[in-house]
């Protein structure tokens, strides 16, 4: 069985890179890992849902959907992704995990 992705295993990550499987040319920096706001009512066995924010070149913009993403410490994993808009330094990207 896989470790669930959770916030404490995206938060020491920042500012490091992602690899696109797919793109061999392509990374992604992860720029932001927050918790989502609103009282918890999880059960306990289930995680707090959180949001990262990735930023990618300019070019290519990528679609929305999944993308595996290959880290040096967390491995490999599947993640949706959704364009957010362009900042001065290239495209962000978020993924919302609930």
């Amino acid at each position: 069985m896989e470790t669930p992705l959770t916030l404490a295993t995206f938060a020491d990550q920042v500012g490091t890179r992602f690899r696109i499987e797919s793109l061999d040319d392509v990374a992604l920096e992860l720029i932001e890992a927050q918790p989502l706001g609103g009282a918890s009512s999880q059960a306990p066995t289930q995680r707090e849902p959180f949001a990262l924010v990735f930023r990618g070149p300019s070019s290519p913009c990528l679609a929305q959907g999944t993308c595996r993403l290959a880290h040096e410490t967390i491995g490999t994993n599947d993640i949706f992704l959704v364009p957010i808009g362009p900042d001065d330094a290239g495209m962000r990207y978020e993924a919302v995990f609930n």
